[in-house]
């Protein structure tokens, strides 16, 4: 397969399951891993088109964040939710940065991903019950103190490739009491500084090994991944609507059990 398959290949992978419960970097991990990208510019890779994923939640509640920025000055309730954000934010950026080379080191591999696949799709079928989507909604602007930090809190299992960063954060809003759908959006914008600075952070580590000839497979990776991740934002919300989460506890489980299978018969 050549190169530029390959970037179309993961940037569809990135797009569909940035935001899907079932773990971006862990499926492409296993797709890079299979489908052979050239491997000192595979995480660089990854985490550019992770950005096309940043801004596709960005473009799409571009209206509210533009009325958040412009109320931000003289609205306290537009402050709070920043701040809300903010700290949900802080607990895995700390842990993250201080464990980020060990997490590379030990944890970036089929086997590790595999169980980390696993024990959150068993989380997901003990923790997402039918009937959680029926209680009162609320919206996003209703997520508290409390609930953003156990949020944040639950984000650090995501540093482990595999977990899912959406279903860390999307099980820490249900724990922390939130509906299905108002615990799906405030992991999107919770996506935005999260994402956004991990692949800052990482693309500045890889400066060296990029090059101009880069630049056009990482542009259509990037492109790739904001149009699939775009449709798959405005699918979710409306499949929270009447749906629970349990079918993608099922698939990380088979997921993981083919993965295991696949590396332990080499």
């Amino acid at each position: 397969m050549s190169i530029v398959w390959i970037a179309v290949a993961l940037g569809v992978i990135e797009g569909i399951t940035e935001y899907v419960p079932v773990s971006s970097t862990g499926h492409l991990i296993l797709a890079g891993h299979w489908l052979a990208f050239p491997e000192d510019k595979a995480a660089s890779f990854e985490i550019f088109i992770q950005l096309g994923a940043v801004f596709a939640v960005v473009w799409f509640y571009r209206r509210k964040l533009l009325e958040i920025v412009t109320r931000l000055a003289d609205d306290a309730g537009a402050r709070a939710f920043v701040a809300k954000v903010l700290l949900a934010f802080v607990p895995a950026a700390v842990v993250g940065l201080l464990c980020h080379h060990w997490i590379v080191r030990v944890l970036f591999g089929p086997l590790p991903v595999a169980a980390a696949l696993s024990i959150g799709g068993v989380v997901f079928l003990a923790i997402d019950r039918p009937g959680r989507g029926s209680r009162t909604e609320g919206t996003v602007d209703d997520v508290t103190w409390t609930q953003a930090l156990v949020v944040g809190v639950l984000q650090i299992a995501a540093l482990w490739p595999g977990m899912s960063r959406s279903g860390a954060t999307i099980i820490g809003g249900l724990l922390a009491g939130l509906s299905r759908r108002v615990a799906l959006e405030f992991s999107f914008f919770l996506a935005i500084p999260t994402l956004g600075a991990a692949s800052v952070f990482a693309l500045w580590e890889a400066r060296r090994v990029l090059a101009a000839s880069d630049v056009p497979i990482f542009a259509l990776g990037f492109v790739v991944s904001f149009v699939v991740s775009l449709a798959v934002i405005a699918a979710l919300l409306r499949y929270v609507r009447d749906h629970d989460l349990r079918p993608f506890g099922w698939y990380r489980i088979a997921l993981a059990v083919v993965v295991a299978l696949a590396v332990l018969r080499r």
